[in-house]
């Protein structure tokens, strides 16, 4: 602000001393304004490259060191050194091309000063000869012209790191300006909520995808009942759950939960009725009480956190610890088993105490003994609440209330287990193809 103030007093002190003389300049300006303008607008478009080859390289570098076992086996230590070189590379090239547009800004913006100067001192001479212009009256001009060239330069290298500054920011600011989820619900569920889900005539497609994930889907779960949703992968399962605390929006149909639509209830009190394991267990880098405690809806005290550790065949491992409750688990929780991070989801699940449950292929990705164990913390936690379950393994979904089989976005069976043996459909060949491989 200082500098274009100062530009603007100067150029209004020479206009008073030579309007004629100052015309030149202001001829000078706009050309050198233009002209620097097309190559800050280069910068920054080099910029924008360059951050992005500066993320793709450490994408690159975090793959190497998470992926080192396998690179290890399979011997790709040439092909990531390859691929480093490549992106680091293209990185070069473009932090070479910002360097040379950054440093040519300065010396363009020293050419157009000097062309002025040369102009002015040209014109000057032929009105001194004139009698038009004394030797004090043109001192005086140039001196004020000297003055107006250093925040002219200022203003040039504001101009540039400007660039470099908006160009980094406009990530931040592209998740700024994104719309925040919707949320138009008005309604406020009960703390004490049956638990009733209905689906009616769910239809959802995903964007760039022509044929429908969900199609006319219609079913009733009752309160405290266990519902197991089977089918092939990519059949709409995880899809149709996901349209309970509104992570899909269906196209078509709506979903209840005791006879509210869950797009007139709130985002806040729809989902703190709802309580989620899934595969995937998301922890964060902090201690056990931390992740446990987390699935409370206020502070809980040590206790309940050792009563739902307790309950999710847990507590005895985590007293075994030298810091017990205060042990951190790393990032993800690296430093625990694969079950190990499913009963921390379980006992996380618990402590919220949420009335319906979504279990999420939540023991497809464990060995039989873990399975075995996590089965009998999942059967403490569905005790009493309406439960959704998506299993790829068969057999752990034979004491459900009802099975549900959907194919390609429709339901095409339902029934208890021994029902759908008997009508020898699809669930039936998948229970078959599953015990064999067993």
């Amino acid at each position: 602000v200082r500098e274009s103030l100062v530009v603007i007093a100067l150029l209004v002190v020479l206009l008073y001393m030579s309007w004629q003389l100052t015309l030149i300049v202001l001829v000078v300006l706009p050309v050198s304004v233009y002209t620097a303008s097309v190559f800050i607008r280069r910068l920054r478009r080099i910029n924008r490259d360059t951050i992005s080859m500066n993320a793709e390289l450490t994408h690159v570098v975090r793959e190497g060191i998470e992926g080192q076992r396998v690179i290890k086996l399979f011997d790709g230590y040439g092909r990531e050194a390859d691929r480093f070189a490549y992106v680091n590379a293209r990185l070069r090239r473009f932090a070479m091309r910002a360097a040379s547009a950054d440093a040519a800004l300065s010396p363009l913006s020293q050419f157009f000063i000097a062309v002025s100067v040369a102009a002015v001192i040209a014109v000057a001479l032929y009105q001194a000869n004139q009698g038009a212009l004394t030797v004090g009256s043109f001192a005086a001009f140039m001196a004020a012209l000297g003055q107006i060239f250093d925040p002219v330069k200022k203003l040039t290298k504001i101009a540039s790191g400007m660039q470099k500054m908006l160009t980094s920011a406009e990530s931040v600011f592209t998740l700024v300006d994104s719309l925040p989820e919707a949320d138009e619900g008005k309604q406020e569920l009960g703390d004490q909520i049956q638990g009733r889900i209905e689906f009616r005539n769910v239809t959802h497609r995903f964007e760039g995808v022509e044929t429908d994930v969900l199609n006319q889907v219609s079913l009733v779960v009752e309160p405290g009942q266990t519902v197991a949703l089977v089918g092939r992968s990519g059949s709409g399962k995880t899809t149709l759950v996901n349209t309970i605390p509104r992570f899909v929006e269906p196209l078509e149909g709506e979903v209840r939960i005791d006879e509210h639509n869950v797009r007139d209830i709130k985002l806040k009190s729809l989902r703190r009725h709802l309580s989620l394991v899934s595969q995937d267990v998301v922890m964060f880098d902090g201690t056990i009480a931390d992740n446990v405690g987390y699935g409370s809806l206020h502070d809980a005290s040590r206790q309940e956190i050792r009563d739902a550790l307790e309950a999710a065949n847990l507590l005895e491992f985590v007293d075994s610890l030298p810091q017990g409750l205060d042990t951190p688990v790393g990032e993800n929780a690296s430093q625990l088993s694969g079950g190990q991070r499913q009963r921390l989801a379980i006992a996380r699940a618990l402590i919220k105490n949420a009335p319906i449950l979504i279990l999420d292929e939540a023991t497809s990705a464990l060995d039989n003994e873990s399975e075995r164990q996590v089965q009998a913390s999942l059967e403490q936690l569905m005790a009493g609440r309406t439960t959704l379950v998506i299993a790829h393994r068969l057999s752990t979904v034979q004491k459900a209330d009802l099975i549900v089989v959907l194919d390609s976005g429709r339901i095409v069976e339902q029934g208890r287990h021994d029902d759908l043996l008997a009508q020898d459909g699809l669930y039936a060949s998948l229970y078959r193809m599953q015990f064999r491989e067993e």
